[in-house]
């Protein structure tokens, strides 16, 4: 992490980073658990009939909010300090690998400026107290709090993915346009925490789906109505709320034109992908720290279990497994980092996004139950933090498009602008020569996208195979000679064997394993 904080021009925030590693390795890991046994509670009503529709939290979970948000997760992005994007990416990655509950708030918390900034009178109402960097949980009219926190409400039942089919309904209660007060009526089947303060979400107008603003609360101080029918019983990110709503007539604020919706809300959903990246791959690196710390102290058949030779190639290709989307997650930070300045690094980003949302997140379940494994049964026990992690990691895959989702999107993104493969090439061809397999690797790239009429059935390869050259394009640039070298060997061969533990025998194994093993063991 240090190395990729130095490579993508944030070198500064590293002792900020160690600073919260301390805190997330001791206080958040205490929380997590804390906040994942004593999960939300729905309040519907009150005990005389009416409507409260608040969600009632441990106290550990709002303590994990309160260092979060206080630690910058929300608002470091946007205040303006170089290197800010990536520092705060770092800081995700520590937070993530010990509660990814409170990733889903403070992820759209720090999303929504993109977006909300299409609305410039709206924005400079809420970005205020997105940048405040301080979290009042109570439920309260904005106005009256220290900061707010902010969602998202965009699925439906009938669509899914397919957010053009949505139904609920945007009526003006004047002059229309953006800016404006509408009232909706219709429902969302997935909210992404509830008790923000406010979402944005999609409605049909007479011109076409558009986004809106819908806070909890009227601009007179009485409750907007947002009916919360039920809590959303997940297989994981168990210590955070996601719920089905119902707009009943509730109060919004259209933002950005009319019709023009999902070209609005998706600068959102971009900067959630990044996350989901960062997120999946924290996941593995905790679940790689545990496996290795685990195999250091256990004897088996005469050995530490950790100098076992097909453990240490078990634990080897985990590593690198580890290593690889840690600096792929990073990467993409720099580049959104760099964008603004950079076209080259926004076409780049544009379509690697996808590409990591795609590879890493799935890679993340992978990683997981292998890391379980590692420990057998002590694995697969609550008192280890494994079973969480492997709960927790589908949903990144899930969330923000799913793998077809993505692959797609590579597709469109390739199809509206062809200058974004072109940077995709341009970054990987360099490094064709510093090894064969990389080499091959591109020129599937390029066989893949010009396969014509079977470009979209292929397209899960063809994505594949995009992740994995700028995972061994990134690798080879951070110079650990060991690690790169068994990625190519094993990642971008045909032969190499599909599970863990198949890494060629001349990888060094002692090399990589010390790499990844956690601070202060051995």
């Amino acid at each position: 992490m240090r190395e990729a904080l130095e490579r993508e021009g944030a070198g500064h925030y590293a002792d900020r980073v160690r600073e919260y590693a301390g805190i997330a390795g001791s206080e958040i890991l205490k929380l997590g658990f804390q906040a994942n046994e004593h999960t939300p509670v729905l309040r519907t009503h009150d005990r005389f009939g009416h409507r409260l529709d608040q969600v009632e939290f441990h106290p550990a979970y709002h303590r994990l909010m309160e260092l979060g948000i206080g630690h910058g997760l929300a608002s470091l992005t946007w205040s303006g300090e170089p290197g800010a994007r990536v520092g705060r990416a770092a800081l995700m990655f520590v937070h993530n690998q010990f509660e990814a509950g409170t990733m889903c708030p403070i992820t759209m918390t720090h999303a929504v400026l993109p977006s909300l900034r299409l609305q410039p009178d709206v924005a400079a109402e809420w970005e205020p107290r997105v940048l405040a960097a301080e979290y009042d949980p109570r439920f309260l009219p904005a106005e009256k709090k220290r900061g707010a926190t902010l969602g998202m409400a965009m699925t439906e039942k009938q669509g899914g993915s397919d957010v053009r089919a949505n139904t609920t309904r945007a009526t003006p209660l004047g002059e229309p346009g953006p800016g404006k007060e509408y009232e909706l009526v219709g429902h969302k089947w997935f909210c992404s925490a509830p008790m923000s303060d406010a979402f944005l979400t999609l409605a049909q107008t007479d011109e076409g789906l558009s986004c809106f603003l819908v806070p909890r609360f009227r601009p007179d101080g009485s409750a907007n109505p947002f009916h919360l029918m039920r809590l959303k019983d997940k297989l994981g990110n168990r210590s955070n709320a996601s719920s089905e709503v119902e707009f009943p007539g509730t109060w919004a604020q259209m933002i950005g034109e009319p019709g023009r919706g999902v070209a609005t809300i998706i600068r959102m959903v971009a900067e959630t992908r990044m996350d989901c990246v960062i997120g999946s791959a924290s996941l593995m690196r905790q679940a790689v720290a545990e496996a290795i710390h685990h195999c250091d102290g256990r004897s088996a058949f005469g050995n530490r279990l950790s100098r076992q030779p097909l453990m240490m190639n078990v634990l080897a290709d985990l590593a690198i497994e580890s290593e690889a989307a840690t600096c792929m997650a990073m990467h993409l930070a720099g580049l959104a980092e760099r964008g603004g300045n950079d076209e080259a690094s926004a076409l780049l980003g544009r379509i690697a996004t996808p590409v990591a949302k795609y590879w890493v997140c799935k890679r993340a379940v992978a990683v997981a139950n292998e890391a379980q494994e590692c420990l057998g049964g002590a694995g697969y026990v609550e008192e280890s933090i494994l079973p969480r992690i492997y709960r927790e990691a589908p949903v990144n895959a899930i969330w923000e498009g799913s793998g077809n989702i993505q692959c797609l999107d590579v597709l469109r993104a390739i199809h509206r602008d062809p200058k974004s493969l072109e940077a995709l090439l341009a970054r990987l061809e360099p490094h064709s020569g510093d090894h064969p397999q990389l080499a091959r690797t591109i020129e599937a790239i390029k066989a893949g996208i010009a396969s014509g009429e079977r470009m979209e059935q292929r397209a899960r390869r063809t994505v594949e195979a995009m992740a994995l050259g700028l995972q061994a394009a990134v690798l080879i640039e951070a110079g650990h000679e060991e690690t790169a070298e068994a990625f190519c060997n094993s990642r971008l061969v045909a032969e190499h064997g599909l599970m863990f533990g198949c890494l060629p025998e001349t990888a060094d194994f002692d090399s990589i394993i010390a790499r990844a093993r956690p601070s202060g063991h051995a």
